[in-house]
């Protein structure tokens, strides 16, 4: 089952981040009042979680999207949701994967991690530009997940 509707992008607090509120009942239609969805923001795919957050339910739109569909806090976009069912794996990059094969406690607390968790690294890791940029990353990645530490 695909939603669609218009959604109006909403800043959370003051920071730079988004979200758009659903507007159903949450609860209603997934049975649930946190759900995993694929969604499309303008025809941009997204896969998160819609969340029950003070009192109102909202699904992030992250800045990388809004810089891709050209829009920001206050501008109407058009929305599909629908539930996420498949399940969600983190592709590691090789280079990372094989560091962390050196420091078995690293793997293992990596693999204890959400998918959220997971991504938090790889995506870290894999935005560096420069080629060194990635190795130090990498190197402090393992370090931390050698420690039971997330990314922060």
């Amino acid at each position: 089952m695909s939603l669609e509707f218009k959604a109006i992008i909403k800043q959370h607090e003051n920071l730079n981040a988004s979200y758009i509120e659903p507007p159903f009942d949450v609860q209603e239609v997934f049975g649930s009042k946190r759900v995993k969805v694929k969604a499309t923001f303008d025809g941009v795919q997204y896969r998160g979680s819609i969340v029950n957050m003070g009192g109102c339910y909202m699904l992030g739109l992250t800045q990388e999207i809004r810089k891709k569909i050209g829009k920001d806090f206050g501008d109407e976009i058009f929305v599909t949701i629908e539930k996420d069912v498949e399940e969600r794996r983190v592709e590691v990059p090789e280079d990372f994967a094989s560091a962390m094969k050196d420091t078995q406690a690293a793997a293992n607390y990596f693999n204890t991690l959400s998918y959220t968790a997971q991504k938090e690294y790889v995506n870290w890791i894999t935005s560096a530009k420069r080629e060194a940029t990635r190795s130090e990353r990498i190197l402090k990645a393992v370090a931390l997940l050698s420690e039971g530490k997330k990314l922060k």
